[in-house]
């Protein structure tokens, strides 16, 4: 089994990509995490019909703030990867590693100081000049797949 990767979604705000980010985790075989407050209840429908039956194949965590999830990473030794329109560096040019948490920012205002300030690495997708960003769903699913075909190498 390859090492373990998290997704984590700070307060995410839209129910449909988040629980399309959690069907990504499912189905590549990562583990998911929710810095609340989301922007949702969970048992909202677009959240669950996003993810269908795919929300009970993933281990999701959820902590309760940011000083819960903070605590939960530093007592775990694991390095956070933050996926940001503000990174130093290119998503093709990182090296992840076993155990990184890969966060995605919210839909409507990205991630705050302290989580930049936090991370460990900011990486970013490039894409044409004169765009701001990707939906996040399908930045968590690059960030993803860049990470999962990297863990094919490692060993452990």
């Amino acid at each position: 089994m390859s090492p373990a990767l998290t997704l984590a979604l700070y307060q995410p705000d839209i129910a449909q990509n988040a629980g399309a980010m959690l069907r990504s985790c499912a189905c590549l075989g990562v583990a998911a995490a929710i810095v609340e407050p989301a922007g949702f209840p969970t048992g909202d429908r677009h959240f669950r019909r996003a993810g269908m039956d795919y929300l009970d194949a993933v281990s999701l965590t959820r902590h309760a703030s940011w000083t819960a999830f903070e605590a939960w990473r530093a007592q775990a030794g694991r390095r956070l990867v933050l996926l940001t329109t503000r990174g130093e560096t290119d998503l093709w040019d990182f090296a992840f590693a076993p155990g990184d948490v890969i966060m995605v920012g919210r839909e409507s205002a990205g991630a705050p100081e302290a989580v930049q300030r936090a991370a460990s690495a900011r990486v970013v997708i490039p894409i044409r000049a004169g765009l701001r960003s990707l939906n996040v769903a399908a930045a968590a699913a690059m960030a993803l797949g860049e990470a999962v075909r990297q863990a094919r190498g490692w060993t452990g």
